[in-house]
């Protein structure tokens, strides 16, 4: 079974995914570049393969039962374990999403992706996370799930729209996260979630002021932690992210 340090990223075709991707192969990891299409996945590995990064494909649906356990077998044959998993696929869920007007389907749909797919997969993941010697869990999550930020007067604190799914969508995620730290305390896995900041992707139709690569650092920064990091935390580039 390969030694070398090895990653998933979920959602990793494009946009901040493909950074992670892309930085952590900078750093000398083999990459499995986890998304839903297969024609975007294989040119995301292709594009990466130019840049000298050991990328690999992953079919992977994170809302798709199936799917995920097709990608954790596809790693247990290629290298026997996985060193850190990127939990970075997401959806804003498309608009509007005033809380009384609208679609519980809307809800509905950003939840299975945002929550559950990435419970989904981490659960799927964890028997090869456990044969690592230094595994770490990444979540992409976002300041609009921070209660701290999104309370009191709407000029002052909030940092988006009104956003009844997707924002609430990241505060479950950071809760979740809580979850797994306290059934994991007693191993070497460390947890942490990361925002990317305001990136200019196509999930916010590129309004960004920062680039994908910029949006990449802090969950590279994560994902690569000492063994002494910290788990359980909730950080952006300035450092930690009240909650």
């Amino acid at each position: 079974m390969s030694e070398k340090k090895t990653a998933l990223v979920t959602g990793a075709n494009k946009g901040i995914g493909y950074e992670i991707a892309a930085g952590l192969g900078a750093l000398g990891w083999s990459v499995g570049v986890g998304a839903r299409d297969q024609t975007r996945r294989n040119d995301a590995v292709a594009r990466l393969r130019e840049a000298d990064v050991d990328a690999f494909a992953v079919p992977l649906d994170v809302t798709d039962d199936s799917s995920v356990a097709a990608a954790a077998d596809l790693l247990v044959r290629r290298v026997g374990h996985l060193d850190a998993l990127i939990n970075n696929a997401g959806i804003t869920g498309g608009g509007p999403q005033q809380p009384s007007t609208v679609d519980l389907d809307i809800i509905r749909t950003v939840v299975e992706t945002n929550v559950i797919g990435v419970i989904r997969v981490t659960n799927a993941m964890l028997p090869l996370l456990r044969q690592s010697a230094a595994p770490r869990i990444v979540n992409v999550s976002s300041s609009v799930g921070s209660l701290t930020r999104q309370s009191g007067p709407a000029s002052e604190t909030t940092t988006g729209p009104v956003s009844v799914a997707y924002a609430p969508s990241k505060t479950f995620l950071n809760a979740v996260m809580l979850q797994y730290v306290q059934e994991l305390a007693d191993t070497n896995i460390l947890i942490n979630a990361a925002c990317p900041g305001f990136v200019a992707t196509d999930l916010n139709g590129f309004r960004g002021i920062r680039t994908p690569a910029q949006g990449a650092t802090t969950v590279i920064r994560l994902a690569t932690l000492p063994d002494d990091g910290p788990t359980g935390g909730f950080f952006e580039d300035a450092g930690s992210v009240p909650w």
